[in-house]
């Protein structure tokens, strides 16, 4: 642990890279540039008890005492514990070279302040926090800083712990594949390729398995477009892995669990998990799929607690854990993790959300808070995605995208078509997204799939205090009569009439006939991040709105009935809804 003292003696040095202290993405508040060593033989921080509640979870007690505590003391969680490093970049992305090594430049996975679960730990000088760490393919320590987050000190650390088994296959998350009947099962791990064959086992229940070959990738720093991510927020990601099951049964129960053959001949196994297939394109059965954005993710030992960016993330995993029964598949669009650079919360984000993914498709679209970054050739220049310029999201989930750095499908659900864009790349009449776009709308069978559904991250917007639509993109939604384009950058939930041209084609708030003219918009950006107020501009098209979390819901009954409902994170209750039938 002797390197622990020389990581933060690295980190006193005014070479090191500065951050703003007023990032929303709480490990940026950390002005680890600041930080000082001054280990104190007075105070202690020790583990106390460690629980595994599963596999991948470990519940940790950590006690500490201090001769001098102050309210600004808090521990940070620290993986890898050796701190090993070989690199630090500074803000133009050049390498800083020091005289001694090993140095780190990196933040915390995650903490706490002391007194958050000890009030009294001023008056009594000791203290008790609980963390809950998952297994990120690394050990962990847990360090205990005074002078708070803007002029933190190390006084003291604890010795390291580990999971029995860091390299684990972990984290499933489910895609539909490039055709109906293929599901993608990704997963990370810590087993490189040369020392673990990956796959998964699959099978009918109770029935003969068959096994998946699956393909690996993974990411470095170099492949960050600046920092934080290329810097103090850089982790490293481990292995992911993807396998097709192919040739599947439409709407069949499947059971699997991801493999790793050793080099000696011994398989590492996962646990086992379950899916439904989808139903074949037209299928005439009860289809229902969920969609929302701006989930982001959120620590349940209440790590990171004074600045809760994402209050209704956990609210919003966690009813959708309790109603698994009740929908088949999932579509995320946009606003993922809300990492911003900070490469840990990837593992942080997929292992909140494994309980819904490892079992229901997870479909995904890119938003702002994954792709935009100065000079990286998204649409925007701000730098929302802290420097990851969509790479770990592209990585961590598989979409059925020709091109992993263009991400926009189509997607067939049955008797429903999704046509899921990027709205961080062009989409202007005249470029690729475009004609892909058109393509989508106009190769759908009506007579087969009835329901065409258009997504992407932002559509429908408040951009200049106004409500606008993309004018080439509306004009697609009008020619190929799109029933409902959803958008999830804003932070709430609206719905409009049916509109064509700009204009209201029917003022039936409830209920509506497929032979009108228009399409109905809805933003479904409240599911997590903290909810944003509306534009003072209210156009009459508007029909509800809602700064409350919760997430979309669309049920096709048959090729003649298609019910929305609109749902609140903390109840699961319908407050806003509609249908649209055909003949």
């Amino acid at each position: 642990m002797n390197n622990l003292l020389v990581l933060f003696l690295f980190l006193v040095s005014k070479s090191c890279v500065t951050y703003s202290l007023t990032n929303k993405q709480p490990l940026a508040n950390i002005a680890i540039h600041k930080a000082v060593i001054d280990i104190q033989e007075s105070a202690s921080i020790t583990i106390e008890s460690r629980q595994h509640t599963c596999e991948d979870t470990l519940q940790i007690t950590v006690r500490v005492v201090s001769a001098e505590p102050s309210n600004d003391d808090w521990v940070g969680v620290f993986s890898p514990a050796n701190f090993n490093a070989s690199d630090c970049f500074n803000e133009s992305d050049d390498f800083i070279h020091w005289q001694e090594a090993p140095y780190l430049c990196t933040a915390p996975l995650k903490y706490k302040f002391v007194n958050y679960s000890s009030p009294d730990y001023v008056r009594r000088r000791r203290g008790s926090l609980r963390f809950q760490i998952i297994n990120q393919r690394a050990d962990f320590a847990f360090a205990l800083f005074t002078g708070g987050l803007y002029n933190p000190k190390l006084i003291r650390y604890t010795h390291p712990i580990s999971f029995e088994n860091p390299k684990a296959p972990l984290y499933p998350r489910l895609a539909q594949g490039k055709s109906w009947n293929q599901m993608a099962v990704t997963w990370t791990s810590g087993y490189n390729v040369d020392e673990a064959d990956p796959f998964v086992e699959y099978s009918l229940t109770r029935q003969g398995r068959s096994l998946s070959h699956a393909g690996t990738l993974t990411f470095s720093r170099s492949s960050m477009c600046g920092p934080p991510a290329s810097t103090v927020g850089w982790r490293d990601p481990g292995f992911i892995h993807t396998s097709f099951l192919n040739n599947l049964r439409a709407n069949t129960m499947y059971d699997y669990r991801m493999g790793h053959r050793l080099v000696n001949g011994s398989i590492v196994w996962s646990q086992r998990y379950r899916f439904k297939s989808s139903p074949n394109p037209g299928q005439d059965s009860l289809q229902r799929v969920i969609i929302f954005g701006n989930m982001g993710k959120a620590e349940r030992d209440g790590s990171h607690e004074y600045n809760d960016d994402q209050p209704g993330a956990l609210m919003t995993t966690n009813q959708l854990k309790n109603d698994l029964k009740n929908f088949d598949i999932v579509f995320h669009i946009g606003n993922l993790a809300f990492a911003e650079g900070y490469i840990s919360q990837w593992d942080q984000f997929t292992a909140q959300i494994q309980s819904i993914a490892s079992r229901k498709p997870y479909m995904t679209a890119s938003g702002h808070y994954e792709r935009d970054f100065p000079h990286s050739g998204s649409l925007f220049g701000d730098s929302d995605s802290g420097g990851e310029c969509g790479v770990p999201a592209e990585t961590m989930f598989y979409v059925p995208a020709k091109n992993r750095a263009k991400p926009w499908y189509t997607a067939d659900y049955g008797m429903l078509r999704f046509c899921i864009a990027d709205s961080e790349l062009d989409w202007d009449e005249g470029s690729e997204q475009y004609e892909w776009m058109e393509n989508c709308f106009a190769s759908v069978d009506r007579q087969e799939q009835p329901w065409l559904i258009f997504a992407a991250n932002a559509a429908l917007g408040y951009y200049n205090n106004q409500d606008s639509f993309n004018e080439s993109i509306q004009k697609l939604w009008q020619k190929y009569k799109v029933d409902i384009a959803f958008s999830g950058d804003s932070r709430n939930y609206k719905r409009t009439c049916p509109v064509y041209e700009n204009e209201c084609v029917s003022r039936d708030e409830y209920n509506y006939m497929r032979s009108m003219m228009g399409t109905i918009h809805i933003v479904v950006g409240g599911a997590g991040s903290q909810v944003d107020n509306f534009a003072d501009i209210n156009p009459d098209w508007t029909l509800y709105t809602d700064t409350d979390f919760g997430y979309g819901k669309l049920t096709a009954f048959n090729h003649s009935s298609l019910l929305f409902e609109y749902m609140k994170s903390r109840d699961g209750n319908v407050y806003d809804s509609f249908t649209i039938s055909r003949d």
